[in-house]
C-alpha cells in the first residue's frame, strides 16, 4: 500500500506538470496563429495575399537582358553584335532587332512604362520600355534609373510610328527596347544639361525665360558643351573646311609642307611671340610659318601649303582673337605678277565656299538650329578692291581714315556693309596695302613707294586672311629688316636661302577658326574653337 500510494502520488505530481505545459504551448501557438493571422491580413490588404504570389512578384523574367556591361577591357571580341547608326535606323523597319550604342539624352518613367531618348552624336531616337512578358517591372525600373549621358548598349525592334516624333531627329520610328546595358555610367549631376545647352539663341526673350549657359560654364565643361548638335556639327564643318582646303589646293599643283613651331626669331618681328625656355637658351613660338614656306619655294617646291598652329601673344580679349588659331598658310611662285598668287587664293576661297554649301547642308542647318545662320554670298570671280577704294567708300559714309593707317576694326565691318549693300558680297579682296603697316619682307609697290603689293580677304566685314608679295632678293631684304629693327643675325638662314636664287613668290595665311566663325555668322571665335586659347583661358 505504501509503494502503491508513492506511485499514485508521483504519478498524480506527474500528470499535474504535463497538464500545466500543455496550457502553455496551446496558449503559444494561439498567440503565433493569431499573429500570422494579422501578418495575413496585412498581406492581403498590400495585394500580396499568398506566399505564392509574393514568390511571382519577385521573379524576373527579363534577367540577364540589363544591367551594367562592365568595364570593357577588351576580354571579349562579340563579333555576332553588328552595331547600326541611328541615322541608318530607317533601313531596319520591321526587320530583326539591332545593336546600337547612344547615350541616355532624356528619360521619363511613367508607370509600367519608360520613354528614354538615346543619341548618338547629333542623331536622336525614342526607345520605349514597357512591361510585359518579356519585359520585367524590375527592368523599367532600372532603364529610368539610368543617368543622362551614360553610354548604353540597346538591342530593340525598329518600328514605324503613325505620328512624327517632332523631337528626335528620327521622326517616323522608335525603338522597341529588348536588352539595354550600361557601358559607362554618367554622374548623377551634369555641370550643365545638354537640353539647356542647345536651346536655340532668342533674342527677343528680353526677360530671359529660356534657360541659357553662360560662355565660361560651356568653356569649362567643354566636353559636355561640344555634344551639343551644333557643336558637333561646327567642328564638322571645320573638319571639311580643312579637307577643302587640301583637297583644292593638291588639284591645283600644291605640296603639303610641315614647319617648326619652336623658332629662334620672332617670325613677323614685333613684341607678340611666346618666349619658351630651349635648353640653356630661349626660343619663340611660330607667329606664322612664313619664313619656312618661302624657304621651300627657295628649295623649288613651286606651290606648297601647311595646316598647323600659330601664336600670337597678343593680349587681346575680343569676339575675334586667340592666342593659339590653326593657320591654313600657301605660298607660290609665280611668272610675272603677285595677281596670279592673289587669284588662285581668291579661286580657292570660291571652291571652299562652294563645297560647304554643295555638301554640309545638313550641318549648317544643325548650326541654324541653335543660332542665327544667314546664307553666305560671295561672286566668281571674287570682287577686288584697291585699298584706296576702301578708304574712298568709307570716307563718303562719313568716316575719315588716313591714306596710310590701317583699317580699324570698326571701319573694317563698316566697309564689310557698304561692300555688301553695293555689290551682294560677303567675300571680297582688298589689294595694295600702305607699305607702313605690313611686315618687313612685303614687296612694296614699284608704282607708288607709299603702297605695297600686299593684300587682305573679308568675310562679312572682318578679317580672314593677309598676304603680299615677298621680297626674293636677298640684299633688299635685308635692307628692309634693317628697317623694321630686326636683328639679322637671327634670320641670317632665312636671308641666306634667297643667296641661292628665287623665283618671285607670294601667298597668305588664313584663320581657319575665323572662316568657319564667319560663314556661318557667329558671334564669337570661341565658338569654332575646339579648345581656346585667349589671355585669360588656358584650360582644359
Amino acid at each position: 500500500m505504501g509503494a502503491e500510494k508513492e506511485n499514485l502520488e508521483n504519478g498524480g505530481a506527474s500528470g499535474g506538470g504535463d497538464e500545466q505545459q500543455s496550457k502553455k504551448a496551446a496558449k503559444k501557438q494561439a498567440k503565433e496563429a493569431l499573429k500570422a493571422a494579422k501578418k495575413a491580413e496585412h498581406k492581403a490588404a498590400s495585394g500580396k495575399d499568398n506566399t505564392n504570389a509574393n514568390e511571382e512578384s519577385e521573379k524576373d523574367c527579363s534577367e540577364g537582358k540589363y544591367g551594367s556591361a562592365g568595364m570593357i577591357q577588351s576580354k571579349d571580341k562579340k563579333e555576332e553584335r553588328v552595331f547600326v547608326f541611328v541615322h541608318d535606323l530607317k533601313n531596319y523597319i520591321g526587320k530583326g532587332p539591332v545593336w546600337i550604342r547612344g547615350r541616355i539624352h532624356t528619360s521619363r518613367a511613367k508607370g509600367k512604362q519608360c520613354f528614354l531618348v538615346l543619341r548618338q552624336q547629333s542623331s536622336t531616337v525614342q526607345c520605349i520600355l514597357a512591361v510585359n512578358d518579356y519585359i520585367s517591372k524590375q527592368m523599367v525600373k532600372f532603364a529610368g534609373n539610368i543617368h543622362k549621358e551614360s553610354i548604353v548598349d540597346v538591342s530593340a525592334k525598329v518600328v514605324s510610328v503613325p505620328n512624327k516624333i517632332e523631337s528626335c531627329t528620327e521622326q517616323d520610328l522608335e525603338l522597341q527596347l529588348l536588352e539595354i546595358f550600361v557601358v559607362s555610367q554618367a554622374k548623377a549631376q551634369l555641370p550643365l544639361q545638354i537640353e539647356d545647352a542647345s536651346r536655340p539663341e532668342n533674342t527677343d526673350d528680353p526677360e530671359g525665360l529660356n534657360i541659357r549657359v553662360n560662355q565660361d560654364t560651356r568653356l569649362d565643361n567643354r566636353v559636355l558643351d561640344l555634344r551639343t548638335p551644333a557643336n558637333q556639327a561646327i567642328f564638322r564643318l571645320e573638319a571639311g573646311v580643312c579637307k577643302l582646303f587640301r583637297d583644292i589646293l593638291t588639284d591645283k599643283g600644291f605640296v603639303e609642307i610641315h614647319t617648326p613651331k619652336i623658332i629662334s626669331a620672332a617670325s613677323e618681328g614685333g613684341a607678340n611671340v611666346f618666349t619658351v625656355s630651349y635648353f640653356k637658351d630661349s626660343a619663340y613660338l611660330a607667329q606664322s610659318p612664313q619664313l619656312y614656306k618661302q624657304m621651300a619655294i627657295a628649295a623649288d617646291f613651286d606651290k606648297v601649303f601647311t595646316v598647323g598652329a600659330v601664336f600670337r601673344a597678343e593680349d587681346s580679349n575680343t569676339h575675334r582673337h586667340l592666342t593659339e588659331f590653326v593657320g591654313l598658310d600657301l605660298e607660290m611662285a609665280f611668272k610675272y605678277h603677285y595677281h596670279e598668287v592673289l587669284n588662285t587664293i581668291g579661286e580657292t576661297f570660291t571652291s571652299i565656299f562652294k563645297g560647304l554649301r554643295d555638301n554640309y547642308q545638313r550641318e549648317i542647318e544643325a548650326v541654324g538650329q541653335q543660332f542665327k545662320v544667314e546664307p553666305f554670298k560671295f561672286l566668281e570671280p571674287p570682287l577686288v578692291l584697291q585699298f584706296s577704294e576702301g578708304v574712298a567708300m568709307l570716307r563718303e559714309a562719313g568716316i575719315e581714315t588716313g591714306d596710310e593707317e590701317d583699317l580699324s576694326t570698326p571701319n573694317e565691318k563698316l566697309l564689310g556693309r557698304l561692300v555688301k549693300a553695293k555689290y551682294d558680297t560677303d567675300f571680297y579682296i582688298l589689294d595694295k596695302f600702305p607699305l607702313v603697316i605690313r611686315p618687313f619682307y612685303t614687296m612694296p609697290d614699284p608704282n607708288d613707294p607709299k603702297y605695297s603689293n600686299s593684300y587682305d580677304m573679308f568675310m562679312r566685314g572682318e578679317e580672314i586672311l593677309s598676304g603680299a608679295q615677298r621680297i626674293h632678293d636677298p640684299e633688299f631684304l635685308t635692307e628692309r629688316a634693317k628697317h623694321h629693327g630686326i636683328d639679322i643675325s637671327k634670320i641670317a638662314a632665312y636671308i641666306e636661302s634667297f643667296r641661292f636664287g628665287c623665283p618671285p613668290h607670294a601667298g597668305g595665311g588664313i584663320g581657319m577658326e575665323r572662316v568657319v566663325m564667319l560663314y556661318l555668322g557667329l558671334d564669337n571665335i570661341r565658338k569654332t574653337s575646339m579648345f581656346p586659347r585667349d589671355p585669360k583661358r588656358i584650360t582644359p
